[in-house]
């Protein structure tokens, strides 16, 4: 394959946070950048060349992104995955493709993916009905997490259920049909595998993330991970094997469970930059964004080689105003990074930014990030 180099025109589906730092790192790299996104005013559209205002479904703006495109890829996995096909039949280049998106959309054909290729998940059970609830819990038993087959992001979607009562009134919630039913795993670690691979099969991998989540929104990340080499070598060969099941070209975060008996399963694979490889870009010689370019243009994969143990502090929202006070304390006191997405509306729970520290051992990380944090205030 023809490398598509510098000068080019990289599509972006989606204007998130993601594209945002994937279109700063193209656009350090000499690239154009070509957004969709339905905001006026997104994150990546912020900093790109050309942007198209529409929705993720509108295939005619899709098509007209992808005219003016050499390579096309996605931010996040809610994107229509006819989109993706209707540029694929005119003959553009889209990394990852569109059978891994319709994969990855749905959490019932992953994992029985995963499964079949010899990864180890969350024992599940598909329900469609309250007969297929019954089932569930007498197969899969409690407690459980009732989920949203497809759709749903940071918790949302989805319910712990220690009762059965608890899991009827959750199966009415979240809609009585296209769901899934996994076993709740009690664990010692959340963990995640940031790798990327190429076409021809080139595969490299960061060091593991050892993620925090407050209210199911990723909180800390610390890497590497505080787990057994052996641990962390079992991490990469699973989502190896996932990568080369699939044929994935890009970056992509197989989501693990390090549970209390010592096994790793697989929870979930998200083909696109994660929010727990950000500490990529102030710790690593390639971060996962310049990563993503290189596997998507064809180019050779970067080194991942650490510059430090790393940590990553979310900066989320909390309804407390638009303006973040506190940052010339946080800079002048601490030695984190900071990193905002030009996200002007502060709803709870929303991702507005994070702050980065490398230091020498992942606990000294997290203390210089979650200080930084303490120093910031929204008014």
């Amino acid at each position: 394959m023809r490398p598509v180099l510098p000068g080019a025109t990289l599509g972006i589906l989606g204007g998130g946070q993601l594209g945002r730092m994937l279109a700063l790192e193209a656009r350090r790299l000499g690239y154009r950048v070509a957004v969709l996104d339905p905001m006026r005013d997104s994150p990546a559209g912020q900093v790109a060349d050309e942007r198209i205002i529409a929705s993720f479904d509108d295939v005619g703006a899709a098509l007209r992104l992808a005219r003016n495109a050499d390579v096309v890829t996605y931010e996040f996995e809610n994107v229509d995955v006819r989109v993706v096909e209707a540029i694929e039949r005119m003959g553009k280049i889209v990394r990852p493709g569109s059978r891994v998106l319709k994969l990855t959309q749905n959490r019932l054909l992953e994992k029985s993916f995963l499964r079949g290729k010899g990864v180890p998940v969350t024992p599940f059970h598909k329900v469609d009905s309250r007969e297929d609830l019954d089932d569930a819990r007498r197969q899969v038993g409690l407690p459980a997490v009732l989920k949203t087959a497809s759709g749903g992001y940071d918790g949302k979607g989805q319910a712990v259920v220690h009762t059965e009562r608890a899991a009827r009134a959750a199966f009415h919630r979240l809609g009585r049909r296209n769901l899934i039913w996994e076993r709740f795993v009690p664990l010692k670690a959340e963990l995640s595998v940031i790798a990327a691979r190429t076409w021809d099969g080139k595969f490299r991998e960061y060091p593991i993330a050892e993620n925090v989540h407050r209210d199911n929104i990723l909180w800390t990340t610390v890497a590497p991970a505080r787990i057994p080499a052996s641990t962390a070598r079992e991490a990469v060969r699973m989502a190896r094997k996932a990568a080369d099941g699939l044929d994935l070209v890009g970056v992509f975060c197989l989501e693990l469970f390090w549970g209390r008996d010592g096994r790793l399963l697989a929870n979930e694979l998200a083909p696109r930059p994660h929010n727990s490889g950000h500490y990529t870009l102030d710790a690593c010689r390639t971060s996962q964004f310049e990563q993503q370019l290189r596997a998507v243009c064809g180019l050779p994969l970067g080194s991942t080689a650490p510059l430090g143990a790393a940590a990553m502090v979310n900066i989320l929202g909390n309804g407390g105003g638009p303006r973040l006070t506190g940052i010339e304390d946080a800079l002048s006191k601490t030695d984190a990074a900071l990193h905002l997405y030009g996200k002007a509306q502060t709803r709870p729970g929303r991702k507005m930014g994070h702050l980065t520290a490398v230091a020498g051992t992942p606990a000294e990380a997290l203390k210089t990030a979650l200080r930084a944090r303490r120093l910031l205030t929204w008014r």
